[in-house]
């Protein structure tokens, strides 16, 4: 089993090392199971804001365009993955989480999950709204996105964002994961590419929305406002 941490400070704040850290270190894990949990408390507060607030056009670029290849390295490795949800997944920290083949949240009542991303004014990543349309059942998909709250675990559970909840995530996580690898390797990975082909394919229209319209939207003054008034309230 190969257990990739989320480690960085603000609470393992996806910033731009951080991004490229796991997608090199499942590089690393070269098909191996795969423990995704976080340091400390917290398995992930989301994007690095401080990053965020201090983009412009070209670093906005090339920052989004990281998270996307992160998410499409956790979306589409080529083994089993489960994650070991410790604490607040927010934001960025919940996509990771998403990412994953199975999710188990720790059921601690002052835990948060969600994707906060409309509050904040943030459009979605073309990539990354594709994940979360796939993986959150249409039940709680307008509410996850549009409401954009932060849940806690018997809401999140009941919306589709977890599969099970645990006193220890880490050790349930694990053992899930050990399940899944006791299938042959070979099934277990054509299986889930076939599932999962074309989820996260974008097209050339998209392409362009991303780099005319989207990067652009992140760096206006109104949303470095709200996203300096996020970082005020932590």
């Amino acid at each position: 089993m190969f257990t990739l941490t989320l480690d960085a400070p603000g609470k393992n704040a996806l910033g731009l090392a951080l991004m490229e850290s796991v997608i090199a270190r499942l590089r690393d894990a070269a098909g191996e199971p795969v423990l995704v949990t976080g340091a400390g408390d917290a398995f992930s507060a989301g994007l690095n804001l401080k990053e965020v607030a201090a983009l412009d056009r070209h670093a906005g670029g090339c920052f989004l365009g990281v998270l996307e290849d992160m998410v499409e390295a956790l979306f589409t490795y080529p083994g089993p993955m489960v994650a070991a949800v410790n604490g607040h997944a927010i934001a960025g920290g919940c996509v990771v989480a998403l990412a994953a083949d199975y999710r188990v949240l720790a059921s601690a009542p002052q835990v948060r999950i969600g994707l906060n991303e409309v509050a904040l004014g943030l459009e979605y990543p073309p990539k990354v709204f594709a994940l979360v349309r796939y993986r959150i059942p249409p039940r709680g998909l307008e509410r996850v996105v549009l409401e954009a709250g932060l849940y806690d675990p018997a809401t999140a559970l009941q919306l589709g964002l977890v599969d099970e909840l645990a006193a220890d995530p880490v050790a349930v996580a694990t053992a899930r994961l050990a399940t899944l690898a006791t299938h042959p390797r070979r099934a277990y990975v054509e299986t889930k590419r076939t599932l999962r082909a074309g989820v996260l394919d974008v097209s050339e229209a998209r392409r362009r929305w991303f780099l005319e319209e989207l990067v652009p939207a992140w760096v206006t003054p109104e949303v470095k406002a709200r996203v300096a008034e996020a970082l005020r309230k932590r």
